[in-house]
């Protein structure tokens, strides 16, 4: 699928340069439909339905070996970056001997290892979906996924490098100029769970007041600015709560919720 470089795991010396090219001949019986990635991932231990986005300056680490209540899983099982980007696998050392494969021979951690702290890189160039398992537990349900694409773009820098974490923000900025009142989902669902704005980001005009509304979904959320910004909300949790201020200045207000923050629960609002 693509051409990258990766380091072998700690319990072997050297580094090596993968070229995958795949081959084909006459001969050969051709390889069946593959299943939508949505399929692959229905039985993937530790999946919560939705991949986890990293941005341009992420360094994604996922764990070898999780133990969740469906088995031994790759942790987080699927992972949304863009291209260029270094994705490292870290050994927790639970489940005895594990790998890190690529179904399409894409990339290859080597022999199974058991020790904890056993690492593997792999740089990701191309845009795609790279499948991949622990070869001596992928029928128990430890498998996952790499998806490489461009990042979501609305054409608004400071915007688009804040909620590049997102996932469900798709590089759209609702438009709400002109009206005197919007209103913000605060707990809607993505980032795999009730911890996302909804939307993401919006455009209004001078004086009008925005008004977030809280699900009860994901917990506790608050409203904050990032930086000296003019939001600072409550913590708290439960259905019907609401947190509203009325923008006065242009300019483009950045915000998030602190405590889920890290999972891509961030906002931000373009006053014109």
């Amino acid at each position: 699928m693509s051409s990258g470089s990766s380091s072998k795991p700690a319990a072997e010396t050297g580094t090596a340069t993968e070229t995958a090219t795949p081959t084909t001949t006459p001969e050969q019986t051709p390889e069946p439909t593959p299943e939508s990635l949505d399929d692959w991932l229905d039985d993937a231990n530790g999946y919560d339905g939705e991949p986890h986005r990293y941005g341009p300056e992420s360094r994604p680490t996922i764990l070898v070996g999780q133990e969740t209540d469906g088995g031994l899983a790759f942790s987080p099982p699927a992972i949304e970056v863009p291209p260029g980007t270094i994705v490292r696998w870290d050994w927790t050392g639970h489940g005895g001997q594990q790998n890190v494969v690529a179904v399409d021979g894409t990339f290859d951690s080597g022999r199974t290892n058991a020790q904890p702290g056993t690492g593997y890189h792999y740089f990701f160039e191309e845009t795609g979906e790279y499948r991949y398992v622990s070869e001596p537990h992928r029928d128990d349900g430890m498998k996952g996924a790499i998806i490489v694409k461009e990042p979501p773009s609305s054409g608004n820098t400071e915007v688009d490098e804040w909620l590049v974490e997102s996932s469900n923000f798709d590089g759209t900025i609702i438009d709400r100029t002109g009206t005197d009142t919007a209103t913000v989902t605060t707990g809607a669902e993505g980032n795999g769970g009730g911890f996302a704005f909804d939307p993401p980001a919006l455009k209004v005009s001078t004086e009008t007041t925005v008004r977030w509304e809280w699900t009860g979904e994901g917990g506790p959320h608050n409203i904050v600015s990032k930086g000296d910004g003019p939001l600072d909300s409550e913590l708290v949790a439960e259905d019907g709560s609401a947190y509203q201020h009325t923008f006065e200045e242009t300019g483009t207000y950045l915000y998030s919720c602190k405590p889920h923050q890290g999972l891509g629960m961030r906002g931000a609002i373009i006053v014109e």
